[in-house]
């Protein structure tokens, strides 16, 4: 498995806890919103930084798909 496949799938679990979600529900949203090969594309920028702020970067995304 790729260090961006690993990485994705911690953030995604990350990411649902932060949430109060399941990993399952945050991916099924993503690919709703087709923003799930954005997230992992942005692999070089999330892996160096705190977590927190690639949340704070997702509820964004998911913001911005979800208001148009």
């Amino acid at each position: 498995m790729s260090k961006e496949s690993v990485f994705f799938i911690y953030l995604i679990e990350r990411y649902a806890e932060y949430k109060k979600s399941s990993a399952s529900e945050v991916l099924a949203q993503w690919d709703k919103l087709k923003i799930t090969d954005m997230i992992y594309n942005l692999y070089e920028m999330y892996h160096c930084e705190a977590l927190e702020n690639a949340f704070e970067d997702i509820d964004e995304i998911v913001k911005s798909k979800v208001d148009n």
